[in-house]
């Protein structure tokens, strides 16, 4: 079976975002991470890029995601699952965790 290189979507720009993102980085399988909004530690980590997006606003997640062709999104602040945001993305097709 080939090695395929995944792109991740981290949603937050807290500490457990941060962690996520450098131990998801750290993969040879993953190609990038993307952290939306991220914080000025994300934006020091190989293989990771902050994206100005705020967790709160779903549809434009959802549209970075897409556009951006993630395989994986990863939600890590309580607020946007208690709102819905993982349905709407699994609802989209779009693979959360």
């Amino acid at each position: 079976m080939p090695h395929r290189d995944y792109s991740v979507l981290i949603v937050g720009s807290g500490g457990r975002e941060h962690a996520l993102a450098w131990s998801l980085a750290r993969s040879s399988r993953v190609r990038s991470c993307l952290v939306a909004p991220g914080n000025g530690g994300t934006a020091t980590e190989a293989k990771v890029a902050n994206v100005e997006v705020p967790a709160s606003d779903h549809q434009a997640l959802e549209a970075l995601a897409r556009e951006r062709q993630v395989d994986l999104v990863v939600i890590g602040p309580e607020n946007p699952l208690a709102d819905g945001l993982a349905d709407r993305l699994r609802a989209a097709g779009l693979r959360v965790f």
